[in-house]
C-alpha cells in the first residue's frame, strides 16, 4: 500500500511538474521576457493547491499546514491553501451515502425530519459535513469520512516514514538536532485520531467540559458517534477570518479574543490535551460573540514534563527574560554533543526582548517560532518533535485571533490566566497519585543517596577517594571534537 501511495504522489508531482515546464516555455516562445506577471503567479498557486488535492487526504492537510507559515510560503501562495481549510473539491452526496448506510443502519433517514443533501456545509480532507434536522427539531451536522480516507492517509504515513528513515540515514547530523522520524510520528499520533470520530468525540467532550469554565467560548454537543459518523449540535457562526469590521465593538472582540487564548493556555497547561488545528475554519465567531470551536480530530497532547517546560517558555517571554526562555526550550529537547549552549542564550536574549511585549500585529508567531528552530539547530541543540504539533497549534491560535483582534498580546492574557493555572497545577501536584510518584521518586533518591554516602566513606576509609576536576566545560564543542584536557 505504502509503495503504491509513494508511487501515485510521484506520478502526480511528476506530470503537475511537466505541466509547469510547459506553460513556462510557451511564455518564454511567445514575449521576450518570460519573467511570470502576477496571473501567472496566482495560477501557479491554484495549481499547487490543486495537486494537493487530487494527492489526496494527507496531503491536504500538509497545504492546510502550510497555509498558516508566512514564513516561508508567499501570500498569494497562502492564500490559495487556505481554500483547503474548509473549501476541499466537494463530492456528490451519493458518494457518502454507503458510508452512512453502513455506520448507521439502512433506516439512518428516519433518525432525521431533513437532511440537506443538495449542499454541503463544509467540504474538508477527509470529510464532508451536512446540515440536519433531528425528529424532535433540532438542528445539527453530520459528519461523513470521505469513502477510503483512512487506507489513503496511512498509506501516505507508512511512504513519507520511510523517506524519513533515508533522510536520517543519510544525514545523521541534521537527524540530530531535527528528528524528522520523531516529528513526523507525533503528527501521525495527532492525525490517527482524525480516522476515528469515536476519538474525536472524547476530544470534543473533554473541550466541551473545559469550555464551560468561559462565557465566550464553545464546543458543540456530540449526539451520536460511529468510526466515520459524527452527529453533533449545530454550531451557529461565521469562520473567524470572515466576520465582519462592523459586527462586534472593539470591547466585544477583546473579551472574545482573549477567552480564546486563555482556553487554548488552559489546554496546553492544564489538560495537556489541545486542538492541534484551530485555524479560522476551525473557529466560527456567533451573532453573540461566541467563539465555536469545532473539527476535534487533529488533537495534540503533552506529558506532564512537556506541559511545564512549554508554560515555561511562556512565562520567560512574558517576563522578557532571554536566557530562561533557552533553557526551557533545551528542557523541552536534548543538548548533542556540539551544543553550544551560551550562543544559544545570546541568539535568543537578542530576540526576547522585541517579541515579549508584542500584538499579534506586530509580531507573526510562526515566524518566531522559526527563528527558535533556525538557532536551535544551528547551535547543536536537539529540537523537541512535539513542537512540530504545539508549534502549528500555537500558530493556528494565533492567526485566527489575529483577525477577529489583532490588538491582543499573548503576554497580557498569560498573565491573567495564569493564577488559574498554577492553581490547576497545584491540584494535580496534591492528587493521590501523583503524591505516590512523588513519595516513590523520594524513596529512591533517598535509597541512591545512602548507597552513594556508604561508597564514599568505604573510599575515605581505604585512602581511596580522589577527586577530579576540569577547567574548560564552559568551552563549547565543535562537532567532531573533544573537549581540550
Amino acid at each position: 500500500m505504502a509503495e503504491g501511495r509513494g508511487r501515485r504522489a510521484v506520478r502526480i508531482a511528476a506530470r503537475a511538474a511537466s505541466q509547469e515546464a510547459g506553460r513556462s516555455l510557451s511564455r518564454a516562445v511567445r514575449r521576450t521576457s518570460p519573467e511570470p506577471g502576477a496571473d501567472h503567479a496566482a495560477e501557479r498557486a491554484r495549481q499547487f493547491r490543486r495537486t494537493l488535492e487530487e494527492l489526496g487526504p494527507f496531503y491536504i492537510k500538509i497545504g492546510q499546514i502550510l497555509a498558516t507559515r508566512p514564513d516561508f510560503v508567499p501570500d498569494h501562495v497562502r492564500e490559495e491553501l487556505s481554500l483547503l481549510n474548509d473549501q476541499a473539491v466537494a463530492r456528490p452526496f451519493a458518494a457518502f451515502a454507503p458510508v452512512l448506510e453502513r455506520e448507521l443502519g439502512p433506516g439512518w433517514r428516519d433518525r432525521f425530519a431533513s437532511v440537506r443533501t443538495e449542499e454541503p456545509l463544509g467540504s474538508a480532507s477527509l470529510a464532508q459535513v451536512y446540515r440536519a434536522t433531528l425528529r424532535d427539531g433540532t438542528d445539527c451536522v453530520i459528519k461523513v469520512q470521505r469513502p477510503d480516507a483512512d487506507r489513503a492517509v496511512l498509506g501516505d504515513m507508512r511512504a513519507l516514514g520511510r523517506v524519513a528513515r533515508l533522510t536520517a540515514r543519510f544525514t545523521p547530523r541534521f537527524n540530530a538536532v531535527i528528528d524528522m522520524g520523531g516529528m513526523l510520528e507525533v503528527l501521525f499520533d495527532a492525525m490517527r485520531d482524525e480516522l476515528d470520530f469515536t476519538r474525536e468525540a472524547s476530544h470534543m467532550k473533554a473541550g466541551r467540559k473545559l469550555a464551560r469554565d468561559y462565557k465566550y467560548i464553545s464546543v458543540p454537543k456530540v449526539l451520536h458517534a460511529t468510526p466515520k459518523v459524527l452527529i453533533q449540535s449545530l454550531a451557529d457562526g461565521v469562520a473567524i477570518n470572515r466576520v465582519k469590521e462592523d459586527a462586534f465593538t472593539e470591547k466585544q472582540r477583546k473579551k472574545t479574543a482573549n477567552q480564546l487564548i486563555e482556553f487554548m493556555f488552559r489546554s496546553y497547561f492544564t489538560t495537556g490535551r489541545f486542538h492541534a488545528d484551530p485555524h479560522p475554519g476551525n473557529v466560527l465567531i456567533g451573532s453573540d460573540g461566541t467563539a465555536h470551536i469545532i473539527d476535534w480530530g487533529m488533537v495534540g497532547r503533552l506529558d506532564r514534563g512537556a506541559r511545564l517546560a512549554v508554560l515555561g517558555l511562556f512565562v520567560a517571554l512574558a517576563r522578557n527574560d532571554g536566557e530562561s526562555f533557552a533553557r526551557q526550550w533545551i528542557r523541552l529537547g536534548s543538548l548533542t554533543p556540539w551544543s553550544d549552549v551560551p550562543g544559544f542564550i545570546q541568539d535568543l536574549s537578542r530576540k526576547i526582548p522585541r517579541w515579549s511585549n508584542a500584538t499579534l500585529a506586530e509580531l507573526n508567531y510562526g515566524v518566531a517560532l522559526m527563528s527558535v528552530l533556525r538557532y536551535s539547530t544551528h547551535r547543536g541543540i536537539h529540537v523537541a518533535p512535539i513542537v512540530s504539533v504545539i508549534g502549528k497549534s500555537v500558530a493556528n491560535m494565533e492567526g485566527s485571533v489575529r483577525c477577529l483582534y489583532s490588538k491582543a498580546k499573548l503576554r497580557d492574557t498569560l498573565r491573567g490566566t495564569l493564577d488559574t493555572i498554577v492553581r490547576d497545577q497545584l491540584r494535580s501536584e496534591l492528587d493521590a497519585e501523583q503524591l505516590g510518584a512523588h513519595l516513590l521518586n523520594l524513596l529512591t533518591l533517598t535509597d541512591k543517596s545512602a548507597a552513594q554516602v556508604h561508597t564514599i566513606l568505604s573510599e575515605l576509609a581505604s585512602r581511596q577517594f580522589t577527586i577530579q576536576t576540569r577547567t574548560n566545560l564552559g568551552d563549547p564543542i565543535a562537532y567532531g571534537r573533544k573537549h581540550r584536557r
